[in-house]
């Protein structure tokens, strides 16, 4: 395709020609051909595709708000001759980003990098090189896409806070399921020896009765769940209510505890792992119309399903009096219920549920911590 400098190349040559014909004047035609032969060259030249391929990786591919992360791109030139100089382009965000590469010779390589925006969380789809070249003029330009998408997360900034409290110390004799990890002191179940067993753990009464060596299934106690719900609908603090569920999805999963991250906009999807809710949590967006809390007996009815023992604690702006009502309603069902409210003028929480309002993340991780022991 015509460059600027090709696009008026161009149009002089035809007006130049035009002119020169007209007026009789064969110094203005001879410029103007001069400037057809020019594009003539350039469009013969544009016939060498040089034979290039790149691989971009993104380092980290996950990183949180502010922190550094680039992508390295490696280019081969694979053809026969040296390659002429090239301009790499890729869009990030909606924002295009031009690298210069030299030229390379046959057979080589060369690797560059180049930081990409974390300013802000977000999931962001890198789209697929373009890989362009120009004839020595820069009259015409010729683009090829090459590589695969790539993904860039921006998880959002997490604040050192203490887990959401249980209502009581942890048991280490407490409930336990099949799905408990080995390894604890908790009694489960007796089961046929395995070899490799701890003889330690052999149960030699079992054993005597049945005639087979019996040992003691010994797991770690299931713990109280954290389901961690984010209010979705659209406030003036909703980043900052970002970042405290994240702080408190890390603070849980870092002490052992189970997590279930809930956001009110796709309240059947939860994430279960600290990676899982990160991610959720780096593309989460608010919306005027999310219908907000008033999910939330949806919620819980899905959360309760396993029926383990659950501690609760909403994040939202500023709660409504309907709110308050269905937290009243559902506190009977949790270990705990926390209500934080991130914004002004916040609403006086319900008896029994533990409460706390602050303008900033950075404010409520202070108030936390002050509130619940580490």
């Amino acid at each position: 395709m015509f460059t600027r400098t090709g696009v008026a190349v161009a149009v002089s040559a035809v007006v130049l020609v035009t002119a020169g014909a007209v007026a009789n004047y064969p110094e203005l035609v001879m410029v103007g051909l001069a400037g057809a032969i020019a594009l003539l060259v350039a469009a013969t030249w544009m016939l060498w595709r040089p034979q290039i391929t790149a691989v971009r990786e993104i380092r980290p591919q996950r990183v949180t708000e502010g922190s550094p992360a680039r992508a390295v791109l490696t280019l081969t030139n694979t053809g026969p001759r040296r390659s002429p100089p090239l301009v790499v382009t890729e869009t990030i965000a909606d924002r295009s980003t031009s690298v210069p590469l030299r030229s390379l010779a046959a057979g080589t390589s060369y690797e560059t990098t180049y930081p990409l925006p974390t300013t802000r969380r977000g999931r962001y789809l890198i789209s697929g090189l373009t890989i362009g070249h120009s004839d020595p003029l820069r009259l015409l330009h010729v683009g090829r896409r090459t590589g695969s998408e790539s993904v860039l997360y921006v998880h959002p900034q997490v604040h050192d806070v203490a887990p959401v409290p249980i209502g009581g110390p942890r048991d280490a004799e407490g409930s336990t399921s099949a799905r408990s990890p080995l390894g604890g002191m908790a009694f489960h179940s007796l089961r046929d020896y395995s070899p490799g067993d701890d003889w330690r753990l052999i149960d030699w009464k079992s054993t005597a009765r049945t005639g087979t060596l019996v040992v003691r299934h010994n797991v770690v106690p299931d713990e109280p769940r954290h389901l961690i719900v984010l209010d979705t609908r659209a406030h003036d603090g909703f980043e900052d209510a970002v970042r405290v569920a994240a702080s408190l999805c890390v603070a849980a999963s870092r002490s052992g505890f189970p997590i279930d991250l809930r956001v009110t906009r796709t309240a059947t999807e939860s994430a279960h792992t600290e990676l899982q809710a990160l991610d959720v949590l780096a593309s989460v967006e608010c919306s005027a119309g999310d219908r907000g809390l008033s999910t939330l007996p949806e919620i819980i009815h899905d959360a309760l399903a396993a029926n383990e023992g659950c501690a609760l604690a909403v994040i939202t702006g500023r709660a409504t009096l309907d709110d308050l009502d269905l937290l009243s309603a559902v506190r009977p069902h949790f270990l705990t219920v926390s209500l934080i409210q991130i914004g002004q003028s916040p609403t006086p929480a319900p008896p029994g549920v533990i409460a706390v309002d602050a303008t900033s993340s950075e404010r409520f991780a202070a108030a936390w911590n002050q509130l619940v022991p580490q």
